[in-house]
């Protein structure tokens, strides 16, 4: 029986699928992809094969896919030559051997013909190269990450209002350690063979209901402020932020208003068995309600 190899094995989403294997399977049937193999110590020192690869790198992928039976791909980082690097893997796999890709898109909707900055387009290609591979595949369309729901509502929203670009489209962000878990289950189980999932936290909102959430949990108006995208840009380049990251971020958002991250399929609730954390709970435990000081004896 051959390897299940996790890529990005010092990313966020790729270390917590290792993670999660580990709870499952023994370490000896797990191996993760890395550049610098030295970041992912914790995991060698649990039994995990890391091998060194990168995705421009054609030869070191073919090593490092070597006796791999399933493989998940998880998609390069944003403003980098994705479609390079996906194609590059791809092949290595079909080179290799590689029986079974996963591979980790963002989620989209197809009929609104929206593009994310930095990554629709080359999600697009990557899917289209796996499936003229001939290799089994998945696809997980993953969708906004819960854990960063900061970066879009600001470090205090309840100082500042809900500050974003008009639009009523909802999101249903989910936690990495969900799409982590929904990763191990594919990886792990049948039945998902040449199939395109596209996954969802368990409760979608608009940017407004958001405010409305807060404000229920903070016992006060947390206002809901339409701004210009321009504006909203703004307010990223002001902290700092590099423009073609600021840019990807305010699209991310306009795009949430106008539709593209609405769906709602039920998929990563099937995958993983359980309920996924919602935006509630998750508002409830990291934007808690201010408490009123206690007066002294």
């Amino acid at each position: 029986m051959g390897k299940l190899l996790v890529t990005g094995a010092t990313g966020n989403l790729g270390r917590r699928t290792l993670e999660l294997l580990l709870e499952r399977l023994p370490a000896d049937r797990l191996a993760g992809l890395a550049r610098t193999p030295a970041r992912a110590a914790d995991l060698a020192e649990r039994g995990v094969d890391i091998r060194r690869g990168d995705y421009f790198d054609h030869a070191s992928l073919v090593r490092a896919f070597d006796g791999v039976d399933k493989l998940l791909l998880v998609s390069a980082e944003a403003f980098t030559d994705r479609n390079a690097q996906h194609f590059t893997a791809i092949a290595a796999a079909k080179q290799a051997g590689v029986e079974h890709v996963i591979y980790t898109a963002i989620q989209r909707d197809e009929t609104l013909g929206i593009t994310q900055v930095g990554v629709t387009e080359s999600d697009v290609f990557a899917e289209h190269a796996l499936r003229a591979s001939g290799l089994t595949y998945t696809i997980l369309r993953n969708p906004m990450y819960l854990d960063h729901l900061d970066v879009y509502l600001g470090a205090d929203p309840y100082a500042q209002g809900v500050r974003v670009p008009p639009g009523e489209g909802t999101m249903a962000p989910a936690l990495v350690h969900d799409l982590a878990a929904a990763n191990v289950a594919v990886l792990t189980g049948e039945g998902h063979e040449n199939t395109t999932y596209t996954l969802n936290g368990s409760e979608a909102a608009s940017f407004r209901e958001i405010a409305a959430t807060l404000s229920e949990i903070h016992g006060t108006t947390v206002p809901y402020v339409t701004v210009g995208a321009d504006e909203y840009l703004d307010t990223y380049l002001r902290n700092d932020l590099p423009r073609p990251v600021a840019e990807f971020l305010t699209a991310w958002v306009v795009g949430v208003g106008l539709g593209s991250f609405s769906q709602d399929t039920g998929d990563l609730e099937r995958l993983i068995g359980y309920r996924p954390t919602g935006y509630r709970e998750f508002l409830e435990k990291h934007y808690p309600a201010v408490t009123a000081p206690r007066r002294a004896a």
